[in-house]
C-alpha cells in the first residue's frame, strides 16, 4: 500500500477476472470467450483500417455503429449508447443513474463486478437472494426503496434466464428508478428486453460483442433505451473519454453487427455444443443448471470442485472455480462451452479424474 492511496484506493476491493496464464497453451474453458473466429467481413474491415488513417482521432460519436445496432434492434440512433466494452458502459450507468444515496438491488450470486462499481461510488448493495434452485424471483423486486435495480438475464454465473414477463413485472414494480438489464450473453437461448424499450422509459439494456460476436478482443459494449437515459450516459461519456472506441474496433464492430447471419452460425453451434455437453457432464454424475449462455454451471456431488478445477488444470484445461468460499456456490465449475473437440478433451479428462 501506498502512502499516496487515497482512502477510496485504499477501500476498492477490485474485481478479479479469470485466469489468462501464460506458462503453456491452455483449452481456455473459463473466461467465456468464444471458440469462433469473428465474422471474416469484421476482420477484413479491421485489417482495412491499419493504415496511415490511424494518425487521426475517430469518430467520438461512433455513428456507423450507432445507425447498424439502431437498424438491426429497430430503433432511432439516439437510443445507442456505445462505450469500451460493456464494462465501461456499466460503470457509467452506475455512476450516473445508481449512485444518488438509496442502496441498488441485484441478486446475490450474479456478475460480481457489480459489488466493485457499488464499492467505487459508494453505493450500498441491496443483495436480493436467489430462491434455492438459483432463480431470480421478480416478486422479490416489489416494494424496494432503492436508486435503482440491474438484472442479469441469463445471470452469470448460473446460466439460467428469465422470461420476458418477468423482466416486464420487475419494470412495472420499479417504474420511478432505471432498471438495466445486462444482456452479455442474451444470444444463446434468452429473450431480449430491447423489445421493450420503447415502452418503458426507465429500461436500459447493456450487451457485448465480446460473447456472441467474437471480439472479446477489441472491447466494445452498448446500451439501448429512451434517449434520455441515452443522453445522460453520453453526457458522462464525453466528461471523461470522448474516444472510447478506436478506428479498427469502430470498424471491426459495425462489420460484426452488420453480420447477422454470421451471429446465428456461431451461435447456433455453440448452442449445439452446450447442449451435448450438458448430456455427457451429466452422464459423469455432474448436476448442471440449465443454461441459455455459452457456459454451464455443474457441481459434482461427490467430488470437490476445487480438486477437479486443479487436475483440469494440470492436464492443460481451465475452467473457472469461484472459491470454497463462496456461499451456495463453493462446488460449483463454471465451463465456458469451446468447440466440439475442445469439449470431448474435457470429458475425457474428466472421465479419467472421475473413475
Amino acid at each position: 500500500m501506498s502512502r499516496f492511496w487515497t482512502d477510496k484506493i485504499a477501500s476498492l476491493d477490485p474485481y478479479v477476472p479469470g485466469e489468462q496464464p501464460q506458462d503453456k497453451k491452455y483449452i481456455k474453458l473459463n473466461t467465456n470467450e468464444s471458440p469462433y473466429a469473428p465474422s471474416p467481413k469484421a476482420l477484413v474491415a479491421m485489417q482495412e483500417q491499419v493504415s496511415e488513417r490511424l494518425r487521426l482521432y475517430p469518430d467520438p460519436n461512433c455513428v456507423t455503429l450507432k445507425t447498424a445496432l439502431a437498424k438491426s434492434y429497430q430503433l432511432n440512433t439516439d437510443q445507442v449508447f456505445v462505450g469500451n466494452g460493456s464494462d465501461e458502459v456499466l460503470a457509467l450507468a452506475f455512476m450516473g443513474y445508481f449512485a444518488g444515496g438509496k442502496p441498488l438491488a441485484f441478486a446475490d450470486i450474479t456478475y460480481s463486478f457489480y459489488k466493485v462499481y457499488a464499492g467505487l461510488y459508494s453505493i450500498e448493495p441491496k443483495l436480493i437472494p436467489l430462491d434455492d434452485d438459483f432463480n431470480i424471483v421478480p416478486t422479490d423486486y416489489e416494494n424496494l426503496d432503492v436508486s435503482g435495480v440491474v438484472v442479469t438475464n441469463p445471470n452469470a454465473p448460473t446460466g439460467k434466464a428469465l422470461p420476458l414477463s418477468d423482466i416486464e413485472a420487475i419494470l412495472n414494480a420499479n417504474p420511478d428508478v432505471v432498471v438495466l438489464v445486462d444482456e452479455a450473453y442474451v444470444d444463446f437461448g434468452a429473450q431480449s428486453a430491447v423489445t421493450l424499450v420503447n415502452q418503458y422509459p426507465n429500461l436500459l439494456v447493456v450487451q457485448t460483442l465480446s460473447k456472441s460476436r467474437a471480439l472479446a478482443g477489441i472491447r466494445v459494449g452498448y446500451a439501448l433505451g429512451h434517449s434520455d437515459l441515452i443522453e445522460g450516459l453520453e453526457r458522462l461519456k464525453n466528461s471523461f473519454n470522448s474516444y472510447p472506441i478506436d478506428r479498427i474496433a469502430l470498424a471491426g464492430a459495425t462489420a460484426a453487427v452488420e453480420d447477422e447471419t454470421y451471429l446465428k452460425e456461431i451461435c447456433d453451434k455453440t448452442i449445439a455444443t452446450r447442449e451435448q455437453s450438458v448430456k455427457e457432464l451429466e452422464a459423469l454424475g455432474f448436476s448442471v443448471l440449465p443454461s441459455a449462455t455459452n457456459f454451464v454451471f455443474a457441481t459434482h456431488p461427490k467430488k470437490n470442485a476445487e480438486q477437479i478445477y486443479l487436475a483440469l488444470k494440470e492436464q492443460g484445461i481451465l475452467v473457472r472455480f469461484f472459491g470454497s468460499n463462496k456461499p451456495r456456490i463453493g462446488n460449483y465449475l463454471r465451463i465456458t462451452i469451446g468447440t466440439d473437440a475442445e469439449m470431448a478433451a474435457l470429458a475425457t479428462a474428466l472421465k479419467a479424474l472421475l473413475s
